[in-house]
């Protein structure tokens, strides 16, 4: 099975298929124009797995640890809104920014993740290893992530790493940490995320938590905030409202979003506000 997808400046291919002893393999490639760092190829990688081994993941290109790869916000990463208006990344530092993975020259490019088969009910165990960088006196990384869904509702999550940036200033470890509880309509989360590296300066902690109301089974609220701490004397917040309506095959959506101090001070024209509105429907 192959197929492509398509956005505005990037094409996906993804595929899969069955191997004649029950393995299965599947392959995702990514073209994006955009990226100036790896040219016009971007995020690609290799998974094969099957129930009683598990899966394997090798990313050539965009990968990440056991911890980062759990350490969206509760919120939904609300700064990503807001990346632009700075000019640098999640922590106004493009230093750290590539420390964490989220630029296309970091770390992360050949890394493996291995995700074990059931162990018991409810709980789910990923491991990774991130190969040395070049240029970077730090050795590998390995980490792991645990996920417990035993309790109904409840979901608990731990996930630390070595990260291996690219540099050794900029290598350091990783803790993620996430909790969750629905009960009825009402669905509560809360993540922490703590890095830190070489370069204290880097080091930043990310807070955040939000609450859903679904108020029926078309229509839905979420209310979420997001905190950045590191070495500087102010915190950059964040905060999202948003909805949904869904009728037949339409979903119509409404958003909005806050953020104060984008580059750590307080100046007014570090305080932004969004305004989103979307429309889908499936066929």
């Amino acid at each position: 099975m192959f197929g492509p997808e398509f956005d505005s400046r990037q094409l996906h291919f993804s595929g899969s298929g069955e191997l004649d002893n029950g393995m299965t393999v599947s392959l995702s490639y990514q073209l994006d124009h955009a990226d100036t760092n790896a040219g016009p190829f971007d995020n690609h990688s290799l998974t094969v797995s099957s129930d009683s081994l598990g899966s394997l993941t090798l990313t050539g290109h965009g990968g990440g640890s056991a911890a980062s790869s759990m350490d969206a916000t509760a919120a939904g990463d609300v700064w990503d809104t807001f990346d632009g208006a700075r000019g640098t990344a999640s922590d106004g530092s493009t230093a750290v920014v590539t420390a964490l993975g989220m630029s296309s020259s970091a770390p992360g490019n050949n890394s493996l993740m291995y995700t074990l088969p059931t162990l018991m009910d409810g709980v789910a165990v990923n491991l990774s290893y991130e190969p040395q960088q070049s240029g970077n006196s730090i050795d590998s990384g390995t980490g792991f992530n645990v996920t417990y869904t035993g309790i109904e509702g409840l979901t608990l999550a731990y996930g630390i790493a070595d990260e291996v940036g690219t540099t050794t200033a900029l290598s350091g470890e990783q803790v993620a940490m996430k909790l969750s509880y629905a009960y009825g309509p009402v669905t509560v989360t809360a993540t922490e995320s703590e890095f830190d590296v070489q370069t204290a300066a880097s080091d930043q902690d990310v807070s955040s938590m939000a609450i859903s109301y679904t108020i029926s089974d078309e229509m839905s609220v979420t209310y979420g905030v997001e905190e950045f701490s590191t070495t500087s004397a102010t915190d950059r917040e964040y905060t999202v409202l948003k909805g949904s309506y869904t009728s037949g095959g339409m979903t119509v959506s409404a958003q909005m979003k806050e953020a104060e101090n984008v580059a750590h001070g307080t100046a007014s024209n570090q305080d932004f506000d969004y305004w989103g509105l979307g429309l889908a429907f499936a066929f």
